[in-house]
């Protein structure tokens, strides 16, 4: 069992509280959930006395959702990397959905946390809205553009659940006959989203195309693009 530390001086307490929220992420990728980062065990881990982690992180919530954020700041900076030097928005857009389902993909326990359990209040968790005000930038250029048309909030959370219903999928039902290059499943998936808003966007409500039609239109616009 590490042994305990003493008490941290004046102006070490930012230090102290980043190596418990370091040994507290050890634990929950270890362990795969929540469940192991109560106070006391967090403590045990970190060499301190459970006081010390209750005067960071007043509850085991508090704790837990720091330690998801910690991990959670780097979506930020995958989506801007990946949409760096990018002049087109509706390339930009997939791009944005690309890294947000591999950011969460290669850290699902946090994202199972943040994004996949129920609030604790009405207000929004900082995770939910930094995810949305990528979304809606994302979309927003895409409108501006004219490649998609109607409200970019309602249309950022369209699109938004169908990258949340696939990581969801691919993280809490991994016996799913997925195919082996999940990559180029995303990229289907995020294609999908993307060019099916791009044209039910452009149809009015109260319409019902035919399959026959459907297909005619679908192969006349790709014959056109693919030309392009």
């Amino acid at each position: 069992m590490p042994g305990r530390r003493v008490r941290a001086n004046p102006g070490e307490g930012g230090r102290l509280r980043e190596e418990i929220l370091l040994v507290a992420e050890r634990m929950l990728v270890e362990a795969g959930t929540e469940e192991a980062l109560t106070l006391r065990a967090v403590a045990e881990r970190a060499g301190v006395t459970t006081p010390s982690v209750y005067r960071h992180f007043a509850s085991k919530d508090r704790l837990v959702e720091a330690v998801c954020l910690r991990a959670w700041d780097g979506l930020g900076s995958r989506i801007r990397e990946a949409c760096a030097r990018l002049t087109d928005p509706f390339i930009a857009l997939g791009q944005c959905g690309r890294a947000y389902v591999r950011f969460a993909l290669d850290h699902p326990v946090q994202y199972r946390v943040l994004m996949l359990h129920r609030p604790g209040g009405p207000e929004l968790s900082p995770a939910t809205e930094e995810c949305f005000a990528h979304m809606v930038d994302a979309v927003t250029a895409c409108v501006d553009g004219g490649v998609l048309r109607g409200d970019p909030r309602t249309l950022a959370l369209s699109l938004w659940s169908a990258m949340h219903g696939c990581v969801s999928l691919l993280i809490n039902q991994p016996s799913l006959p997925w195919p082996e290059d999940l990559d180029e499943f995303v990229n289907d998936v995020v294609r999908i989203a993307g060019f099916g808003a791009a044209v039910s966007t452009r149809l009015s409500r109260t319409a019902v195309p035919r399959s026959a039609d459907v297909a005619a239109g679908a192969d006349a616009m790709v014959m056109r693009m693919e030309r392009a």
